[in-house]
């Protein structure tokens, strides 16, 4: 009697661990529900694939509009990006930008200083691995508010 006592307890932990376990999770374009992100230019919106961006690792599909810029700046996780359509450029600091195409992949380690543009309208997969926050930096490596950076890279866009 104890041992089926025993195995019953140990099929209600694991079944309990099976069911609390995460489920797949398909997203339709129809899904897809894009906002501004915060602290980042108007011409950027997302949506949420997978996680939550304010929590924890996620994933976002991106919409850049065309010329959109993301000023210099860091994030604290590490990001991944891969390029679905159109064209963009990733401008690591130091460094020479890179273009970046339709099936094209860049990474970035926590705290690496970069600015992306994207040329022409385009659309990207977008990973983090803990909270996706945005620090805005100027040349030097000094952090700057987003109003700041904003108003900067809309100075520069004018040029």
């Amino acid at each position: 009697m104890r041992s089926l006592l025993v195995f019953l307890l140990m099929f209600a932990i694991s079944a309990a661990g099976v069911c609390a376990q995460e489920q797949p999770k398909v997203v339709t374009p129809g899904d897809l529900k894009l906002a501004e992100l915060p602290n980042a230019p108007k011409c950027a919106r997302a949506a949420v694939l997978n996680g939550d961006p304010a929590k924890g690792a996620s994933a976002m599909m991106v919409k850049f509009t065309p010329g959109c810029t993301v000023p210099l700046h860091w994030h604290t996780p590490n990001e991944q990006l891969i390029v679905v359509s159109g064209t963009g450029k990733l401008t690591p600091h130091p460094g020479k930008p890179t273009t970046i195409r339709a099936g094209g992949y860049a990474y970035m380690p926590s705290k690496h200083h970069h600015a992306f543009t994207c040329n022409s309208a385009c659309t990207f997969f977008l990973t983090s691995d803990g909270v996706f926050d945005l620090h805005y930096v100027d040349e030097s490596g000094k952090e700057i508010s987003p109003e700041q950076a904003l108003k900067s890279s809309k100075k520069s866009a004018k040029k």
